[in-house]
């Protein structure tokens, strides 16, 4: 794949990343610092059984990494779900969870192994125009987020108010936050991971206050998490069930949690630090996906036991008995008819006030705005580390902030001021839609390079993992496929047909290469040839 380059160069940018020129060292000295600059020391307990103190000393980027898996796309998801199939689709979430979990292993072990995240080893193995094509997908995937994230927080500041701050207010809001929020790594690494564990507490607290309020069916709940079933489910039931997975796996998280973990000192020459750095990782990763695992499952429940299959009518006679509404503009317009009620994050919040008390709306808002804030700064460093890793430029902090959250607030400004929240709430779906589309970017190349043998040593993934991977990354495939065609048919407009199967074609071409590319280096692995071999070079 494209010219080789010499054992010198290979080696000198594998391993250092740069070149050791005191004029680059010095550059690079004064450049603006970022969340990586600071390794955390693991403690010395003697031998390499399990400890608690190491296991705390690993605890971090498994809590930043799972903070992706509660964004504001994924609440609207779980509230979605429950309102429309109820208990039902709970083992979804259950098992797209698990899947999200095997690909941040891969991401771990990739990043621990290698001492390179995802985005760097892209850069040395595709050439140049997939390469870029690729970091292009993964920056449209961080902005698709980020929107979510101003989405949340503009939707979250309008509820808190009672309307008082409109939505435009609250998306140029954003624009201030995230500027406060960028200068927190400036106190240290501990205290930006423990700031973010505060914002995770606040939404298992908040979320948690509204499964205690609205007290769903424990053995319902049981039963759709355990039980594989969906009685008298169709289509848009499927359509639920399928952004779910959309929503929990995303594809610039893979590259963010394979950069994460080069934050802690491990010992790459030692084969039982690097395995003992993996089996922490894991363990840690585990424990944060399953806490925010909870947190959907309080939401789905939530909505799944008081608002499934309940009627426009029925909340429009409620919500508008509510003295809370009375001299607001924050009042939904519920149409009076007997046709399923359509729920988002905003209406959520309206109809859980509705029926729980104000406290519940307003809790709830407290809710979403900490998913929205705690979502804000890990996209930014999922761009930074990823425009590093495959362009090799080190922006500052702040430019590549702006950078990113120009992309994100400027659709979303104009959309808030000119149109109303069912449409903020609707463009939010698509950017659920625009995650599902684009996970095989991430997903085939943490499975190419975890695979090959001469990049990760004893650390490739053995047949059985192989198999796993393969089949996951096959369903992944397969739910996009599906999920963009019955997308499609269901925008009724002339262009459409014209101009996206054009896009279709493409798309299907560049995730078909990254197959071939996984194939051909697999096959290349037995042979002892292939590009795959600069690897060998400086990584271990």
């Amino acid at each position: 794949m494209g010219t080789p380059e010499s054992d010198s160069e290979i080696r000198k940018k594998t391993k250092y990343g740069a070149t050791d020129s005191p004029e680059a060292n010095h550059q690079e000295e004064n450049q603006d610092q970022t969340y990586l600059d600071e390794k955390i020391v693991i403690p010395d307990v003697g031998g390499y059984g399990f400890s608690f103190r190491k296991l705390w000393a690993f605890t971090g980027p498994g809590f930043l990494m799972s903070i992706a898996y509660l964004d504001p796309g994924n609440i609207e998801s779980d509230l979605q779900c429950g309102a429309i199939a109820g208990f039902q689709l709970l083992w979804v979430l259950l098992w797209a969870t698990i899947l999200g979990l095997l690909c941040q292993r891969l991401a771990i072990r990739l990043g621990v192994v290698t001492g390179k995240d995802l985005g760097e080893i892209c850069h040395y193995y595709y050439p140049k125009f997939p390469r870029v094509l690729l970091w292009i997908m993964i920056e449209i995937a961080i902005i698709g987020s980020d929107m979510q994230e101003v989405i949340g927080t503009a939707i979250a500041f309008n509820l808190l108010s009672a309307g008082r701050i409109p939505l435009w207010g609250g998306v140029l809001i954003t624009i201030v936050d995230t500027f406060f929020f960028l200068f927190l790594d400036k106190y240290g690494l501990r205290k930006l991971e423990a700031f973010f564990g505060l914002l995770i507490t606040i939404m298992a607290v908040t979320f948690g206050y509204e499964y205690i309020v609205v007290k769903p069916n424990q053995k319902e709940v049981l039963k759709g998490m355990f039980l594989p079933l969906c009685k008298n489910c169709g289509h848009e039931e499927l359509l639920q069930a399928v952004g779910i997975v959309g929503a929990i796996i995303m594809p610039h998280n893979i590259y963010l949690h394979s950069s994460l973990v080069k934050t802690r000192e491990v010992d790459r020459t030692n084969k039982k630090a690097v395995k003992e750095a993996n089996m922490y990782y894991l363990t840690e990763s585990t424990i944060a996906l399953f806490v925010s695992f909870l947190i959907n499952l309080f939401v789905m429940s939530v909505f799944a036991q008081a608002f499934f299959q309940k009627k426009n009518s029925e909340v429009h006679d409620v919500c508008a008995n509510q003295s809370m509404f009375s001299n607001h503009s924050i009042f939904p317009n519920f149409p009076v008819n007997n046709e399923t009620v359509s729920v988002d994050i905003f209406q959520g919040g309206i109809i859980l006030g509705c029926y729980f008390g104000p406290i519940a709306l307003y809790i709830w808002a407290i809710g979403i705005l900490a998913a929205g804030q705690s979502s804000t700064m890990t996209g930014t460093y999922a761009g930074q580390f990823v425009m590093e890793g495959f362009l090799k430029l080190r922006w500052s902090r702040f430019a590549r902030v702006v950078f990113t959250r120009a992309f994100a607030i400027l659709p979303t400004v104009f959309v808030a001021a000119f149109r109303n929240v069912e449409d903020l709430t609707g463009l939010n779906d698509l950017l659920n839609v625009l995650q599902s589309i684009l996970l095989p970017f991430a997903v085939i190349p943490v499975l190419t390079f975890t695979s090959m043998q001469p990049l990760m040593n004893d650390f490739v993934n053995g047949i059985l993992g192989k198999i796993i991977m393969i089949l996951i990354t096959g369903l992944v495939c397969a739910i996009n496929i599906y999920f963009v065609v019955t997308t499609l048919i269901g925008l009724q407009h002339l262009v459409y047909y014209i101009v996206i199967p054009f896009v279709i074609v493409a798309y299907a071409a560049f995730v078909f290469y990254l197959i071939w590319t996984c194939l051909i280096s697999h096959g290349m692995t037995f042979l002892g040839r292939g590009p795959h071999t600069r690897f060998n070079y400086g990584l271990q």
